[in-house]
């Protein structure tokens, strides 16, 4: 899934950006209308994130406006800190398909996102993840152990999901704490150490090496040798 995030604020954009990556989203960031306007015409996008209130001569309903003209129906979430009643409906007439006030919780705009992108039926069918002796059924929320079934608490299965959306790559602790905890959690807590030891505990095998593997100073990956089942 590709999504165009539409932000001026560099600290906002980028916890957004994160968020998302994190939860299998690709992600391009611009930060004024006129810069996000090329992109929207250069290339194809499954979902746009735009903030109301950019810099410059183009403001974000005028870009949304713009793109409605020009018969394109990517579904677009707006973000704004103007949160009354008329601005909410004047988001939506403009031509917006959700609108979400400011401040909002991470987990809620990937809700949200989730359920433009399903409703535009452009959600493809989930994967089946492997890694090593490690499968995940994003369907039945199941992982297993060589067809064993293994049993994880809630925040546990979105860390090894995380990991295994991102196979071969770094995935970072701010990362982690953004998909799993949310963007305003403390990122010097121990939470994913703690989390990530249970984790381990529970898929790896008597006396095999984990496969997830810490990356010092970076984050956490698992090696991508296996591909994700079809």
């Amino acid at each position: 899934m590709r999504c165009l995030l539409i932000e001026d604020d560099l600290d906002t954009s980028e916890s957004i950006r994160e968020g998302l990556a994190a939860a299998g989203y690709a992600v391009e960031v611009c930060y004024d209308g006129p810069a996000g306007l090329a992109r929207l015409d250069a290339e194809r996008w499954d979902v746009v994130l735009l903030d109301r209130m950019l810099p410059g001569d183009v403001d974000g309903l005028d870009l949304l406006a713009t793109l409605r003209l020009r018969g394109d129906l990517t579904p677009v979430l707006v973000l704004s800190a103007l949160s009354s009643l008329d601005e909410r409906i004047r988001g939506l007439r403009s031509g917006g398909d959700d609108y979400l006030t400011k401040p909002f919780a991470l987990d809620e705009i990937l809700a949200r996102v989730d359920a433009l992108v399903r409703r535009a039926g452009q959600r493809p069918d989930p994967e089946m993840f492997r890694a090593g002796p490690i499968t995940l059924d994003p369907r039945l929320r199941r992982v297993c152990r060589d067809g064993r079934p293994i049993a994880l608490q809630p925040r546990e299965y979105q860390l090894l999901e995380c990991l295994l959306r991102h196979q071969g790559t770094v995935v970072t602790r701010k990362m982690l704490l953004a998909a799993v905890w949310g963007f305003h959690f403390d990122p010097e807590t121990n939470v994913i150490d703690v989390q990530m030891s249970r984790l381990r505990t529970k898929i790896d095998g008597d006396g095999a090496p984990s496969i997830i593997r810490t990356v010092r100073g970076a984050g956490y990956t698992i090696d991508g040798d296996e591909p994700a089942c079809p």
